[in-house]
């Protein structure tokens, strides 16, 4: 599992653990690494996202609101919709990235951690969000 991987995999559950808790960011972060061991390189892009995504949080949910025909961001299942946080923070801000990579791993991390319907949910959402975004493969 590559460093960016498992990075994701611990952002994604400490922005789960932050919504489930109220915990901020930091508060977060810290309870994470103090009980899971991470690569260095996946430590440090987890906490850019958790930081980042707690940091924008509101655009964030409005751009997925916008892109998630008749879906309400309080109705989606607590993984895709901290997938989506996830992968919508990392178009915006992860320009070095490509889109297919993130869409990838979201769709992975979906399925992994998700329902069923997970991944197909999480990747079309993902990919409304990166159009508008201007995101595009090389």
């Amino acid at each position: 599992m590559g460093a960016r991987h498992s990075g994701r995999e611990a952002a994604l559950q400490m922005l789960f653990q932050i919504e489930t808790s109220g915990a901020d960011a930091e508060a977060a972060i810290a309870l994470f690494w103090r009980h899971f061991e991470g690569n260095p390189e996946g430590r440090e892009y987890a906490d850019a996202a958790v930081r980042g995504v707690a940091g924008s949080l509101a655009k964030i949910d409005a751009c997925i609101v916008q892109s998630s025909a008749n879906w309400r961001i309080e109705r989606m299942a607590r993984v895709d919709r901290n997938l989506l946080r996830l992968g919508t923070w990392e178009l915006e801000h992860k320009t070095d990235v490509p889109r297919a990579v993130i869409l990838d791993e979201a769709v992975e991390l979906a399925k992994s951690f998700g329902s069923e319907d997970s991944g197909a949910f999480v990747n079309g959402v993902l990919n409304q969000i990166a159009d508008k975004l201007g995101r595009k493969d090389a």
